[in-house]
């Protein structure tokens, strides 16, 4: 024992801080280790299944917001016939979705952290089931109105479903994973969703599988505006939580401010030029050089889908590893780089295998590319990740017409070859903001 007395007043947690022994050191000891343990619980990333679990409410409605257009596209003949017009005009509408898209992603980015993720994806859902009404009609104004208003929805619906996903989670591992998983989704869902809106068309037509999904995304809102209020007001995302948030301009100043976030959306945007540019084309190569069919075609197109499923999920999985061994950064470099000779390899072989073969690669890169980008606006924006994943939504939206607009020019200057260099040039400058973004250090988030 030590014969030192202690002073009046002194507490017993200090003295055993000092080295006495006691109960309360002992309890300190039993308290400090159970705070380690509730702090690794924290930091754990569970696993795909059990996020599934929590996420299905958000990855359903993401898959949801898809098919309207995937119906559109599918039934783009019977639809024209039932307007009265052609093919071709009424093939064009759709392009009204993109610039709706764009508009509203860009107007409405900020406002995104200013209300719950959960009302923004309520208010989207209700814009949809408006539109797949309107579309059933089959009206010429009808259908303009219905391309407009599943842009401006989806706009909307994206980015709240992905950021809501990724506020689930305290940590950036776990964030950035649930925000890939929401992405992972929507890409299996492109996927797949043709053939699932062809079957039940078989029993009510094109106009009965609008009114389904004007159905269930009337029940997705009601959902979600009953999942806050059980939740209750002490519950909703980051930006509600928050005393002070940033005004609307304020809100685009501080992004920009962020580091790396600019050149990570202009990432975004040129890579989904190159890839939108380079599946707007890849049937007329694989028509032209290998003389296949769209039934044939068909298989070219699952392949490229598949590939970049399963190369966002598991980069995806990846990047949120607890034991992180690759940095979200120089493997986006790497998927840029491999999607640059992918894509130009692509147009220059003159075998089918390896057509193939590169066919699946520009695939799994740019999938790679996507999820990093995602990850790393989740974990660098903080309470501004809704405006950011709006943005980059809005970014991408643009990236649609940019790629198509540049493969053209590329395929009229100077036929495939053209338009590989065109949209290799695409990733090739998305590979050098990479670098920018590889050397901004984000020692702090907002949030």
């Amino acid at each position: 024992m030590s014969g030192r007395t202690p002073e009046a007043g002194t507490p017993v947690e200090a003295l055993d801080s000092a080295g006495l022994p006691g109960a309360a050191g002992e309890s300190g000891t039993a308290e400090e280790a159970a705070a380690q343990r509730e702090s690794a619980g924290e930091n754990e990333v569970p696993g795909d299944l059990r996020m599934t679990r929590l996420l299905w409410p958000f990855m359903l409605a993401s898959a949801v917001g898809l098919v309207p257009f995937t119906i559109y596209s599918t039934f783009l003949v019977p639809i024209a016939h039932t307007a009265g017009g052609d093919v071709a005009s009424l093939g064009q509408l759709r392009g009204l979705g993109g610039l709706a898209a764009l508009a509203v992603g860009t107007a409405l980015a900020p406002l995104i952290d200013r209300v719950r993720r959960e009302h923004a994806a309520a208010g989207g859902l209700a814009a949809l089931a408006v539109a797949a009404a309107l579309g059933a009609g089959g009206d010429l104004l009808l259908l303009a109105a219905f391309c407009l208003l599943v842009g401006a929805a989806t706009a909307v619906l994206n980015p709240a479903l992905t950021a809501a996903a990724a506020d689930c989670f305290e940590n950036d591992a776990a964030a950035g994973r649930a925000a890939t998983l929401v992405t992972a989704t929507q890409s299996l869902t492109a996927l797949l969703a043709a053939p699932l809106v062809a079957v039940p068309a078989l029993l009510w037509g094109w106009q009965g599988d609008l009114w389904a999904i004007a159905a269930i995304c009337c029940a997705l809102a009601l959902y979600f505006l009953l999942r806050t209020r059980r939740r209750g007001a002490g519950e909703g995302p980051e930006a509600a939580r928050s005393p002070e948030r940033p005004g609307y301009l304020e809100s685009f100043r501080l992004l920009g401010a962020l580091p790396g976030v600019v050149p990570l959306l202009l990432i975004a945007m040129l890579r989904t030029a190159a890839f939108m540019g380079y599946l707007a084309y890849l049937a007329a190569f694989y028509d032209e050089r290998f003389g296949l069919g769209p039934g044939m075609f068909a298989m070219v197109w699952t392949l490229s889908g598949t590939s970049f499923f399963l190369g966002n999920l598991y980069a995806g999985r990846l990047l949120s590893a607890e034991r992180q061994r690759v940095r979200a950064e120089p493997l986006m470099a790497l998927a840029l780089l491999l999607a640059t000779v992918a894509v130009v390899g692509v147009f220059f072989t003159g075998s089918l295998l390896p057509a193939l073969l590169l066919t699946a690669l520009v695939g799994v890169g740019h999938a790679v590319v996507a999820a990093c980008v995602t990850t790393l606006l989740v974990r660098r924006c903080g309470s501004l990740r809704g405006t950011a994943l709006s943005v980059n939504a809005a970014g991408m939206s643009f990236g649609v017409f940019l790629g198509a607009g540049l493969g053209g020019v590329g395929l009229a200057l100077g036929g495939h070859p053209g338009t590989a260099a065109a949209l290799g040039g695409l990733t090739l400058a998305a590979l050098v903001l990479a670098r920018t973004v590889a050397r901004s250090a984000p020692a702090t988030h907002v949030g």
